[in-house]
């Protein structure tokens, strides 16, 4: 069984609060845009902003309210806008069309027909996208990347926007990637899914303060802030612990009330060529 890792998919970790550069390079993947370079792209928004704002006059309350109001493109964490990322992406010929749109869910598009999707909540960005044949949750904020299975993607999408995610489709063609190429001629099998970057040592951190005698109520309250914190980030990924045979067993009874009895296969479990993912 090969390991992924010679497959040259690439996942970047999150460092800082840079999710939307490594949404982006995920996304293509490669290094292709720089927080510098995001971040002159966010600057060059401002300045387009602030002339239109200036045409009104540049004595009126509303221009100079304006001046005095940061950056709404980027801040001092790193973290960029919808609007540097559709920018960002325009170089490379691709462009965003948000998923939800009436305009797009007219076109009643099955999503496992889509290239990629970028997914936003709460100022964090990651990419999802389509390497081969199958495809992959590249959240930085994992340790590796998750493969999500053709049956699944639908119900990942539906549940990322109940719980209030934005999601944008990728259209237009992505730049030629190793991992792409490897990925058409074999399939992969993931036989345990990444965790969320420090989850083990957060929840050892909780065990070993909750066993603490000399826990305080403020420490308590500290300790309750985190695990919001904690399962803030895993919505990206929850209920991701349902196996493909469940996903498929829920289908098939859809399936069946729809009078049909041609069960789905699993597009996982039968292929011809294995590998496993590693921790990149």
């Amino acid at each position: 069984m090969r390991d992924l890792s010679a497959c040259r998919l690439i996942l970047r970790r999150q460092e800082g609060s840079l999710c939307a550069q490594h949404c982006l390079n995920n996304l293509l993947q490669g290094e292709y845009f720089s927080p510098v370079e995001l971040s002159s792209i966010a600057q060059q928004l401002d300045e387009e902003e602030r002339m239109r704002m200036a045409e009104g006059g540049v004595q009126t309350e509303e221009y100079r309210t304006f001046l005095q109001q940061p950056s709404g493109n980027m801040d001092d964490s790193g973290f960029f806008s919808i609007q540097v990322i559709s920018n960002a992406l325009g170089v490379w010929g691709l462009e965003i069309v948000l998923f939800n749109s009436r305009e797009y869910q007219q076109l009643r598009i099955d999503p496992i027909h889509e290239k990629a999707f970028i997914c936003n909540y709460k100022e964090h960005w990651f990419t999802v996208r389509k390497l081969g044949q199958q495809w992959f949750n590249l959240n930085s904020l994992l340790t590796g990347p998750e493969l999500i299975s053709d049956t699944y993607l639908a119900l990942f999408l539906a549940q990322l926007q109940q719980e209030g995610y934005s999601i944008f489709v990728i259209r237009g063609n992505l730049p030629d990637c190793e991992a792409d190429q490897i990925l058409r001629i074999m399939r992969v099998e993931q036989q345990q899914r990444p965790k969320l970057i420090g989850e083990d040592e957060a929840q050892r951190m909780s065990v070993q303060h909750a066993s603490d005698p000399g826990h305080t109520a403020d420490e308590a309250l500290l300790d309750e802030d985190e695990e919001e914190l904690r399962k803030a980030l895993a919505l990206s990924r929850q209920d991701m612990e349902v196996e493909d045979e469940e996903a498929d067993l829920r289908r098939a009874i859809q399936l069946s009330m729809q009078g049909t009895g041609d069960l789905p296969q699993s597009s996982s479990k039968e292929q011809d060529f294995t590998v496993s993912l590693s921790r990149l």
